[in-house]
């Protein structure tokens, strides 16, 4: 499994490529440099350096996560009306009450994470294709030159969506070439999409079992769907996703079950940041959790609670099943199984009653552990969930929302059905109707997706596409949670400065005009 193989392999390069630099460091020879010199070599070499790629995502500050420390994307809905963070130092609750700046070490983290997994990547795609076809197969050397595409990709995905304008780096920099200025939204968007076209026609249609997680074609498609999606180029998105619908993806078909060990390696997983339990520190603590209380850092807000629907598909407003005495009871099956109501169990092995003692009076539950393990690794330990980047799911939703917006919306029906049909929730022909306007579907879709997605980091990516930021701090304000104060500053709200050290350390490099 591929969760081993990086464990394993990626020790190997680490302690090839430090017992070489140790003897030599202060040579003018830069670390990528040394690599192209002595390590690309073969076949063998090429994966251990692709898998070094797959290392950058399991950073604390990508999708690792953190109990108590820099944010990461797993509670990167605290940047939204989604959630609240009572540890507001870690990065989400500062920015929402807009008590930050470009010196704030949270947008410095977040910003060298995924730049340090660009420059594994371009290192790799500039080193693979020079090792000579008697070392590598063919089949070989485009997977993995398939691969590394599709993680640069990711990466500048997140940049381009968080920070808007940085530096476009897609060949191995050396020191001379190290002060580069920033490239526009635009072109770092066209580079992405290049790479995902590029990673989905060289990328195999899936790996045997032992490597599952490495990026396949459907991993670039669902990407480029999500990058598309988000600059409104619904065509592109239709293409993307079609071939998807007969990949073997699949909606696994229980939800509470799929944020576990159980739901890893199944057809709903198109891609996954994968990792392994052990009495070793991996990082993974997105799925960790306190014993006296429910992860304080990502506390569902009471307006996300509301916005659950009852079964009868109704709001809460309108259907008769509602009881205000008993909020979780006749709800969207998807609301218990996201989050904890006082008087839940949330520690089982332990007994432990969750006794609504969080700011907003609920808890998260979704992805988080509630027992020790097997093996007696506690809670609040590193654990081997794996963080799902896309979901087969998200595939269906991106399709529907692109027919929406297109005027297609009788086609989007089917693909909401699907989605709500796996929680036994009604279709949207039976309660919402069957001729609904383009206005009326658009929020079917986007009440589908807050449900169906809460608390896996894509509520700011979906809040600032569709140019709804500012009612979300709205939204957010208004919930009843004494200790918070968000505050809509405008663009400040919406982008990320570039790290102030970056423009210290960098005479070519500019701030963003938002942040100036």
């Amino acid at each position: 499994m591929l969760k081993r193989t990086i464990h394993l392999l990626l020790l190997s390069s680490t302690v090839l490529l430090s017992s070489a630099c140790s003897e030599k460091y202060l040579d003018r020879s830069s670390l990528s440099q040394l690599a192209e010199n002595n390590f690309w070599k073969n076949e063998r070499d090429a994966q251990l350096g692709v898998n070094g790629i797959y290392e950058a995502l399991q950073d604390r500050v990508l999708y690792s996560g953190t109990l108590n420390g820099p944010a990461g994307i797993p509670i990167f809905d605290g940047l939204t009306d989604n959630c609240f963070g009572s540890y507001k130092f870690e990065g989400p609750g500062n920015f929402m009450e807009g008590r930050t700046d470009p010196a704030n070490s949270f947008f410095n983290l977040f910003w060298t994470a995924n730049y340090k997994g660009i420059a594994r990547a371009n290192a790799a795609i500039a080193n693979i294709e020079k090792i000579p076809d008697a070392d590598i197969t063919a089949e070989s050397r485009a997977a993995l030159i398939g691969q590394s595409k599709f993680l640069r990709a990711l990466f500048y995905f997140n940049i381009a969506l968080y920070f808007e304008e940085a530096p476009l780096i897609l060949e191995v920099q050396t020191l001379e070439t190290a002060y580069v200025g920033k490239n526009s939204y635009q072109e770092i968007t066209n580079a992405i999409i290049q790479d995902l076209t590029d990673a989905a026609a060289a990328l195999p249609m899936s790996y045997t079992a032992d490597k599952f997680g490495y990026a396949t074609r459907g991993a670039a498609l669902g990407l480029l769907a999500r990058v598309q999606l988000y600059n409104k180029n619904y065509d592109a998105v239709l293409a993307a996703t079609e071939p998807m619908l007969n990949m073997g993806y699949g909606l696994y078909g229980n939800y509470s079950n799929l944020f576990s060990l159980a739901g890893e390696i199944t057809p709903e997983i198109v891609f996954s940041v994968r990792f392994i339990q052990d009495q070793s520190n991996n990082g993974e603590v997105f799925s960790a959790t306190f014993l006296g209380i429910p992860k304080v850092n990502v506390q569902p807000m009471r307006n996300l609670i509301r916005d659950y629907y009852c079964t009868d598909g109704l709001p809460i407003t309108s259907s008769p099943l509602y009881s205000q005495a008993n909020q979780k009871e006749n709800r969207d099956p998807r609301l218990t199984a996201s989050v904890y109501f006082q008087g839940d169990i949330f520690i089982t092995d332990l007994g432990t009653v969750f006794r609504g003692n969080t700011a907003t009076t609920f808890g998260q539950k979704k992805y988080l552990r509630n027992s020790a393990s097997a093996t007696g690794i506690p809670v609040g330990s590193p654990g081997g969930q794996d963080f799902y980047v896309i979901r087969y799911a998200d595939v269906l939703l991106m399709r529907a929302e692109a027919l929406t917006e297109l005027n297609r919306a009788a086609e989007a029906y089917p693909l909401v059905n699907e989605v709500r049909a796996r929680v036994n929730m009604p279709a949207v022909e039976a309660v919402e109707g069957a001729d609904l306007s383009q206005e009326q579907m658009r929020e079917v879709v986007r009440h589908e997706r807050r449900v169906e997605f809460a608390f896996e980091g894509l509520r700011f990516y979906d809040l600032k596409r569709w140019e709804q930021i500012e009612q979300a701090f709205q939204r957010a304000d208004a919930d009843p949670v004494p200790p918070y104060a968000p505050v809509y500053q405008g663009r400040r709200s919406e982008v990320f400065p570039i790290p102030q050290s970056e423009i210290d350390a960098n005479r070519n490099l500019t701030q963003n005009p938002v942040w100036n």
